[in-house]
């Protein structure tokens, strides 16, 4: 029995409890799998691609066009960026609770077209004005109230639609992949890598083709490419709806957490029971559907336990109305639910420093780059399009982790291959290693610098180039941290707050921003004097760039040492396999 396949004719069903659009099992050949996984994962790239369009080079656009300096231009754009993630919990909580993944996917790719086609009409009606201004030799004129709020609408627009669609699409992608299965759980772990992949290729041309049109002064194009790849990408996700398997959502997860803790409170005084069998639980026959898994008891947080205590009153209310009150008895599984996410919250918090560092790439990088000899045989290297390093570095340690690293990590060691939150920690160690080296590159422009030019662009003798290995670190480390990180949060997640899990990994990401926006502001105050424009100036040649970076890699050391004491603290969730309550619940039926 326990091996037992479902089967609708003579055609396999999934078994981890998926259905097809129409809500029917999802049959294994039509739905799912690398068919339905590929479309989103090139989605996914033109998604991105539209994304990065705009926002690779936001803070040249900030500074050039609508006249802002490095520390606001840097500072904007980490709160916009931040927002954007912010958004994905607003996402994530329609897709878990009452939308579906697909459902929300879709309506936030739409919200993602429309701002990127209104940034497109105001900037080449409003903004780029006089013609052919904002490169850098000439700067835009002043912009009135007006044209300044269509901008800030249209970008959090776009701010607001690829915030909800980014957790959700991961998530509904891993979907495609049925994990009681043997070959198609190892291609969903294998879809993480494959699906970050697909976001730095999208990047890559965003960074370079778009972004050197941009640095041109060919804003208008660039926005008008970056509304047409998300156009396509729309399209192709909706013309692959008959393919592709879903969940149903599960409701408001904020109603279960307050249950429990609820619950909890209300039985105080109630005696927690030595054995965890006499602890409540919902039978395998009662369960919503086959997708959502019971969750095993774990130690730890004990006062929550007592929300799964039947009191004799528990009792004979159940016995009478053949049901329970879940605002004063809980399921084992909902309070696993809620230890599951308190034990989460510490690794998370961890990884926002981490966040601090890979946001530089799209902010002070940017602006070190400009800084920098940017000419290689008379052509001009757009400083935003240096992030094309990190993408190829992203894409080469994506193969070479996998076929390399892991295979033999997994030979010489006798727990196997390392785990998600090892992995992650490596992560945070080579970022401390990039932020070091981008202080010395600093250190070593500054010495080429011109200190009294009028606007320093191209004022180092040193060229661009020496950015390279910054760019690359930071890509090696998001292999570690980010893959590991989606692979993490979306394993550890209980069934019905999925999307909730990948949310966590772009809330880290949104957090970092606004932390980042945060200490610049304090370094600028506490380093600025009468003679001293401090650390991150307009003019970078009379700052000290390079003392900041050597700060973020202090803050990252220290992070490292409290990440390994969370990791160390972690127990890991444990799922009821799906096998045994089929078992189970075909015993009942017989």
């Amino acid at each position: 029995m326990a091996e037992k396949i479902s089967v609708k004719g003579q055609e396999e069903c999934t078994l981890d409890g998926s259905v097809d659009r129409h809500g029917k099992p999802a049959i294994r050949s039509r739905t799912g799998s690398w068919g339905a996984g590929t479309l989103i994962l090139v989605n996914q790239g033109l998604a991105t691609l539209a994304f990065f369009g705009v926002g690779v080079n936001l803070v040249l656009f900030l500074t050039r066009v609508m006249g802002q300096d490095n520390a606001s231009a840097a500072n904007n754009v980490s709160k916009w960026t931040g927002t954007v993630y912010m958004f994905s919990l607003l996402g994530a909580f329609l897709s878990d609770s009452y939308w579906g993944r697909y459902k929300t996917c879709a309506v936030f790719q739409v919200i993602f077209v429309m701002g990127l086609v209104s940034l497109s009409l105001t900037s080449y009606l409003f903004l780029v004005k006089p013609n052919g201004c904002g490169n850098e030799k000439t700067p835009c004129g002043s912009h009135s109230t007006l044209h300044l709020s269509l901008f800030y609408v249209s970008i959090y627009l776009i701010a607001l639609g690829n915030g909800g669609y980014q957790p959700t699409i991961a998530t509904f992608g891993a979907d495609q992949f049925d994990e009681e299965h043997p070959k198609e759980s190892h291609s969903k772990v294998a879809f993480f890598s494959y699906f970050y992949l697909a976001l730095n290729l999208g990047c890559l041309f965003s960074n370079t083709i778009l972004g050197y049109y941009e640095d041109k002064g060919v804003w208008a194009l660039g926005f008008w490419a970056s509304a047409g790849s998300a156009t396509v990408a729309l399209g192709l996700f909706l013309a692959g709806t008959p393919m592709y398997r879903h969940f149903k959502p599960r409701g408001n997860p904020f109603s279960r957490f307050c249950q429990v803790m609820v619950a909890a409170s209300r039985k105080w005084k109630v005696e927690i029971p030595s054995n965890d069998d006499h602890l409540y639980e919902v039978d395998g026959r009662d369960s919503a559907d086959d997708a959502s898994r019971k969750i095993l008891h774990t130690q730890g947080f004990k006062f929550l336990d007592r929300a799964a205590v039947m009191t004799q009153e528990d009792h004979n209310i159940e016995q009478k109305t053949n049901t329970h009150d879940p605002w004063i008895l809980c399921s084992v599984t909902q309070v696993e639910e809620v230890k599951c996410i308190l034990r989460l919250l510490p690794i998370w918090l961890c990884t926002i420093l981490y966040s601090v560092v890979f946001t530089q790439m799209q902010s002070l990088f940017v602006e070190q780059g400009a800084a920098m000899k940017t000419t290689l045989a008379g052509f001009h290297i757009p400083p935003a399009s240096m992030s094309s390093f990190d993408i190829l570095s992203v894409a080469s340690f994506i193969f070479i982790n996998r076929r390399i690293i892991e295979p033999m990590v997994a030979k010489f060691r006798k727990s196997g291959a390392l785990t998600e939150l090892q992995r992650m920690g490596i992560g945070l160690i080579i970022a401390v290693m990039a932020m070091l080296t981008a202080g010395a590159v600093e250190h070593f422009r500054l010495r080429y610098a011109q200190k009294d030019c009028p606007r320093c662009v191209n004022s180092s003798s040193l060229s661009i180039f020496w950015q390279v290995p910054q760019y690359v670190l930071i890509g090696a480390s998001e292999v570690f941290m980010y893959v590991g990180q989606l692979e993490f949060f979306n394993g550890q997640a209980p069934d019905g707050l999925k999307s909730f899990g990948s949310a966590l990994s772009m809330m880290s990401i949104s957090l970092g921003n606004y932390v980042s926006s945060l200490i610049v502001t304090i370094v600028m105050k506490v380093s600025t004097s009468d003679d001293m424009p401090g650390w991150i100036p307009r003019n970078l040649n009379k700052g000290h760039l390079d003392m900041f970076y050597y700060l973020l890699a202090a803050l990252t050391a220290a992070d490292f040492v409290v990440y390994v004491v969370c990791a160390k603290w972690y127990k890991y969730t444990r799922f009821e396999e799906r096998s045994s309550r089929r078992m189970k619940n075909d015993e009942v039926r017989v």
